[in-house]
């Protein structure tokens, strides 16, 4: 895919993604092809608002399949791909101003996106009061976390954020 002759030491900051992130040498090689690969320019970025292989890896670990047989001490951070790491990168998806909350607005603006021209403006608000009065428990016209976190408690997380693109 991209290049062979990449190796663990041509990677910056291998061995900090695989302690970090929970892949395996062999997965952050193969990511790391895949990454040369997409980076056209060979400028070391995405250009995606500027990805770098580290971002990359980071945010492809939150949607590794968990690995039950993993024992964490206390003393290491939650892992990405947990499912409340999974629910906290969605969660960073709609939240754009970074406030701790979903507004209406960034709820519309993600939709927007999201769905484009397959659905109308009258669509796309509906389905944005929709979820706001569904999941919205303090009535502060906007989704916390927390709030988010309950709306989705019966949404098997594990399963649906999980890509298996590493086999």
């Amino acid at each position: 895919m991209g290049s062979s002759s990449s190796s663990m030491t041509n990677i910056p900051d291998a061995q900090q993604l695989i302690q970090e992130t929970g892949f395996s040498a062999a997965h952050i090689l193969r990511l790391y092809e895949r990454f040369e690969f997409l980076d056209k320019d060979k400028r070391g970025e995405l250009r995606q608002e500027t990805v770098d292989f580290a971002s990359f890896v980071r945010i492809l670990a939150h949607f590794r399949p968990t690995d039950t047989s993993r024992t964490r001490d206390g003393a290491q951070q939650e892992p990405a791909n947990s499912s409340t790491g999974k629910l906290k990168s969605a969660f960073q998806l709609y939240d754009q101003d970074r406030d701790g909350k979903i507004s209406r607005a960034e709820l519309l603006q993600v939709l927007r996106a999201m769905m484009g021209i397959q659905v109308t403006e009258e669509q796309l608000h509906s389905i944005a009061e929709r979820a706001i009065q569904e999941a919205d428990l303090d009535r502060d016209d906007a989704i916390s976390f927390d709030e988010f976190r309950q709306s989705l408690e019966k949404v098997n997380v594990d399963h649906k954020m999980s890509i298996r693109f590493l086999k």
